[in-house]
């Protein structure tokens, strides 16, 4: 059986920070800008406080059932609610999408190299 690739994306919604906590976040915010975002092992967090008081953690786990994606996805928002507990930041309207990659649609790019592969 082969291993399956998950993304989780654990989204939500920043809640309650106090003054301080606010401006630790945007003096941190170039390490978590979305164009650094990427799927990670151990999560990895951007947001933009100076639109919005969203954020998005991105999540790369792995199983060997198709069934193994919810408790990835568990695993994802326990991680996400841990790391933004231990900093005391308070957060609502938490939700995950998860997408096991073994089921991803191929791009043209990648059908015609595996349509060359085949010859």
């Amino acid at each position: 059986m082969s291993t399956r690739t998950f993304r989780i994306t654990v989204r939500g919604v920043f809640d309650g920070l106090s003054t301080d906590q606010h401006a630790e976040l945007l003096a941190r915010a170039a390490e978590h800008d979305v164009l650094r975002a990427a799927f990670t092992p151990e999560g990895h967090l951007s947001y933009d406080l100076t639109a919005r008081s969203a954020f998005t953690f991105r999540f790369l786990d792995s199983g060997e059932e198709e069934e193994d994606i919810l408790e990835a996805s568990e695993r994802a928002e326990a991680a996400a609610k841990a790391w933004l507990t231990e900093r005391g930041y308070g957060y609502k309207n938490l939700r995950s999408q998860a997408e096991d990659l073994s089921q991803a649609p191929l791009s043209k790019r990648q059908r015609r190299a595996a349509a060359q592969k085949n010859l």
